[in-house]
């Protein structure tokens, strides 16, 4: 299944919906561009257009696109390995070329110390066009690169563009739609036009839309059994079964997740499906990856769609029989083995401690010279014991 925000990308300029403003100064930017020339820092909230319609202009023009994530790249080192190779390089098939620098408002905090410094000193000096996008050019941290920059805002779209571009889509996927069920999905989404189509293709799951489907969706009042979400998500092909599956359950996201994982194994025995349904899960860890770093707290309902009606549809029919779900045993595991390694660690602190290294070093390595020497040498051993202060266990335990 294709993902909708990819296969109605704006493939032209034409394509992309109110921001008529900004896309004329990207035009023109690009092409009027000349070496020496300000980069062009493109803004404004999330899902308007930013990214999609340099793509967009790419597409149109033939130009190839280098794109970098700041975020992604983090520190100085890391950002002039991978933009200033992009940015001295030629293009491969000597296509004329767009230098993306997206994100760029997320480099903060000290591990990015030099990073916004870099990306200035590149761009300064590249002869292609580079853009730079963020959500929120104002902040402290990319102040000194905005004012070596021109700014461009791209408005929240219109709720009226947004609900016309639903249109279109439900219109070739085939999916029956009530106006006041678009309409509501339209103004709910605060000027989002790619969070408006990943609603659309998660609530479109039967290939209709009905204002009771996205009340449904939002909903969250009575409390049911994780079990009897479990049964609902796995013991079925239905999406519109499996969907609200965990509206209701007391556990947080965290919680769903591990029993997802730890019972995903035991209901779906062949390999395809299983395969499917680890995919599912790892796209809905994806996003709640997103959710924690961005805060895109919409990000929730696509974890829950994918936890639910995702792993559903994973299977091409349901299994038979009962299934006995179990809560995780990855949390038991990790304490089995911080048990088993307690001792270690233990002795390993001490041995740092005394010797000014880090406990790190002395568990991979210094704890093994020592298990080998209290093995052989017990006269050397006890000296050992001795000086680090050991306890029995832990004699006990390097002699083992």
């Amino acid at each position: 299944m294709s993902i909708w925000i990819n296969k109605y990308a704006p493939k032209t300029l034409s394509e992309v919906k109110g921001q008529n403003t900004a896309l004329e100064k990207l035009k023109s930017y690009v092409s009027n561009h000349k070496r020496g020339v300000k980069p062009l820092l493109i803004h404004g909230p999330q899902g308007v257009g930013k990214t999609s319609s340099v793509y967009a202009l790419a597409n149109e023009n033939d130009y190839e696109i280098v794109e970098v994530n700041a975020s992604d790249l983090r520190n100085a080192d890391s950002i002039n390995s991978v933009l200033g190779a992009a940015i001295k390089q030629q293009s491969l098939f000597a296509k004329k070329k767009i230098i993306l620098v997206d994100e760029i408002d997320g480099l903060a905090g000290r591990e990015d110390r030099g990073g916004v410094a870099a990306i200035n000193s590149l761009v300064e000096k590249s002869s292609f066009p580079a853009i730079l996008v963020a959500n929120d050019p104002y902040k402290k941290n990319i102040a000194s690169l905005r004012k070596k920059c021109e700014l461009q805002e791209y408005h929240g779209l219109a709720y009226t563009s947004i609900l016309s571009y639903l249109k279109k889509i439900c219109q070739k996927e085939g999916i029956k739609a009530d106006d006041e069920a678009l309409t509501s999905l339209a103004r709910s989404v605060g000027g989002d036009m790619r969070a408006a189509i990943n609603d659309l293709q998660s609530f479109s799951y039967n290939n209709k839309l009905t204002k009771k489907d996205l009340d449904l969706a939002y909903s969250r009042d009575h409390t049911e059994k994780i079990i009897n979400a479990l049964v609902r998500v796995f013991k079925t092909t239905s999406a519109a079964v499996a969907i609200s599956a965990f509206d209701d359950v007391q556990e947080d996201l965290d919680e769903i997740f591990l029993w997802i994982e730890e019972n995903i194994p035991k209901e779906y025995t062949k390999a395809e499906d299983l395969a499917e349904a680890f995919t599912n899960l790892a796209m809905a860890d994806v996003f709640k990856g997103r959710i924690r770093k961005w805060q895109y707290y919409r990000f929730y309902v696509y974890c829950y769609n994918l936890l639910s009606a995702g792993i559903a549809l994973s299977k091409e029919e349901k299994y038979p029989g009962f299934t006995s779900y179990k809560p995780t045993t990855r949390i038991l595991r990790i304490w089995m083995a911080n048990q088993k390694n307690a001792k270690k660690k233990a002795i390993a602190q001490k041995l740092a401690r005394k010797t000014h290294t880090s406990t790190k070093r002395a568990v991979q390595s210094d704890v093994l010279y020592l298990k080998t020497i209290f093995k052989k040498n017990k006269q050397e051993s006890e000296r050992i014991s001795n000086f680090l202060e050991l306890d029995k266990d832990e004699v006990a335990w390097l002699k083992s």
